[in-house]
């Protein structure tokens, strides 16, 4: 078997075990008489996709601007705080307890609070988003700064490099890997943040929309909505994988991609 054979029934595993899976969920609902309210048809949920698309875009927008605009600012406040810890123990030692401590509140009780700190509008949602996904972007960040090889920091003092140097030279190309690992994982985190702000208080997006529609028993819009949410991450994700490729081609990592 040639390798474009392989690498092509590579490529078409997934989506052919989603196909098999979305057709087995259609003969089942079909079988039992399922109700529509109680559980759609992949066929049901394509029709209400098809009737609603301008509502359904209009909050998939609302939503997807919540999203970037938090993962920039969760992207920013992560590479910064890092920077700063790397260059500072002392600072490390102040505020990485509180990152970690962080990640203990549960977002959903900080939620409604902002609704009282900042109001209504986009403003809550993005600080959701920025507080969900900033803590996998300083921590893989740190953790790349901190893995490069001691012996090549020795050779380049050697050298009479500065610590300026060392940093930009050394430890920053390091840490790119981990960074957009961080990244990857701060992209989906960030979906559900938005949609975590929207259920606490919002007009708009898709989070929003699933929530007036779960009462009115409109399950299969609530389902479409979450088919968009996963296609959203989904493409986001292989976003920042191909900015990763398109940056760092020369790490092990896309060496050995198929």
């Amino acid at each position: 078997m040639s390798v474009d054979i392989v690498r092509l029934i590579w490529y078409l595993i997934p989506p052919g075990v989603i196909i098999f899976l979305f057709v087995i969920w259609e003969i089942v609902v079909s079988l039992l008489n399922v109700p529509v309210w109680l559980l759609p048809s992949p066929s049901d949920i394509l029709v209400e996709g098809k009737e609603n698309y301008s509502l359904l875009w209009h909050h998939t927008m609302v939503t997807l601007k919540e999203v970037m605009f938090g993962f920039l600012v969760a992207l920013v406040l992560g590479l910064v705080l890092a920077f700063c810890m790397v260059f500072s123990l002392v600072v490390e030692r102040t505020v990485y307890p509180f990152i970690v401590g962080s990640q203990t509140i549960p977002i959903i009780a900080i939620a409604p609070l902002l609704l009282i700190w900042v109001g209504y509008g986009i403003a809550p949602k993005v600080i959701v988003v920025a507080l969900i996904s900033f803590f996998p972007i300083v921590v893989n960040t740190m953790d790349g700064f901190k893995s490069v090889d001691s012996d090549a920091i020795k050779m380049m003092r050697t050298f009479g490099a500065s610590r300026w140097q060392i940093f930009t030279k050394l430890q920053m190309p390091n840490s790119l890997p981990y960074i957009f690992t961080g990244m990857k994982i701060a992209i989906v985190l960030s979906v559900i943040g938005a949609v975590i702000g929207e259920w606490v208080g919002a007009s708009e997006g898709l989070g929003y929309l699933m929530i007036r529609s779960i009462p009115q028993f409109q399950t299969d819009r609530v389902f479409a909505a979450m088919f968009i949410l996963s296609a959203l991450g989904i493409i986001l994700f292989l976003s920042v994988i191909g900015l990763r490729r398109l940056i760092i081609p020369w790490h092990q990592s896309e060496r050995y991609s198929p």
